[in-house]
């Protein structure tokens, strides 16, 4: 159990997400840093169209609060979310495109080729991944140079071929793309595309605080979050609406996707909700109330309705 009220957890995903904000619209601001040429009018503002409209920033508060546990500095642990916010959003730009999943909408208004073409969108992304990675090792994040080196190669793995990226291909693969239709296994597959980067959020804060006993507990809370929030993502998709999604709903059934629902069953995938938020708890039990708000964040994901 935890004393954090919804109430009380909204406002603080709320307040994160403006820190949030306020730091990556300076980090996209016009003047070029040193070793920059020059950034190009139209490139920045699809960046910015892309990665500063909004949206829950749910993985930048995961870094933050499981920076909290270990005591690291508030600006810190920021300045690693905004890295990995970065590559979250550059994921939902080129997951739009015609060529993946075609979407139209995202939170509510055009998606970003549609606001402005194709090409500046995939260099949008390109660019957003690009400067995550200068944000992760800057000396800000943390003193300590291997400190940051694990944080960008654990954030480069959650983002690349074994991560994220990699689940997006066995994603298009089960849609058929590639021949033979083969249903993935869906617990890899979302453990990967979906789940990488929750992961990292939760385990940053162990990283950038040094400590061995903490990551595990992360590491272990971080992975129930993920599929959690995935299952809650494919109730949302069967049992949702575009007005309330901001996005296109049922986008999955149409593209015949196998998803936790089609294995499950609705109350099957509710029994393995309950299952993972148990598991969370468990796992965040040495840290007391120290872990509150992230044993609040789980029941969030698990039950939110966009």
């Amino acid at each position: 159990m935890t004393s954090i009220t919804q109430q009380a957890l909204a406002t603080r995903l709320d307040a994160n997400a403006a820190a949030t904000e306020a730091l990556m619209a300076k980090l996209l601001a016009d003047a070029p840093l040193e070793h920059e040429i020059l950034r190009p009018k139209r490139l920045l503002e699809a960046m910015r169209y892309g990665s500063l409209n909004g949206g829950k920033r749910l993985r930048p508060f995961l870094v933050v609060e499981s920076a909290a546990i270990f005591d690291v500095p508030r600006e810190a642990a920021l300045l690693a979310g905004a890295a990995l916010e970065c590559i979250h959003c550059y994921s939902l730009i080129h997951d739009d495109l015609p060529s993946m999943d075609n979407s139209d909408l995202r939170r509510g208004r055009p998606t970003a080729h549609k606001a402005f073409d194709d090409a500046t969108a995939i260099l949008a992304g390109d660019a957003l991944l690009t400067i995550a990675f200068d944000i992760i090792t800057r000396d800000e994040i943390h003193r300590d140079a291997t400190v940051r080196l694990k944080l960008t190669r654990a954030l480069a793995r959650a983002a690349g071929i074994g991560g994220m990226a990699g689940g997006q291909m066995l994603d298009l693969a089960g849609e058929g793309r590639f021949g033979d239709k083969t249903p993935p296994d869906v617990a890899i597959l979302q453990q990967m595309k979906t789940g990488a980067l929750l992961w990292f959020g939760c385990i940053a804060g162990a990283l950038m605080g040094q400590s061995a006993d903490g990551y595990k507990a992360l590491d272990t809370y971080g992975r129930a979050l993920g599929e959690a929030f995935q299952i809650a993502d494919d109730l949302l998709d069967l049992e949702g609406d575009a007005a309330t999604l901001g996005k296109p709903a049922g986008q999955d059934s149409a593209l015949g996707k196998t998803t936790f629902i089609t294995l499950l069953g609705v109350d099957g995938a509710r029994k393995r909700i309950d299952t993972l938020l148990t598991q969370a708890d468990s796992a965040l039990q040495p840290f007391g109330a120290k872990a509150d708000v992230l044993r609040a964040t789980a029941r969030f994901v698990a039950e939110r309705k966009n």
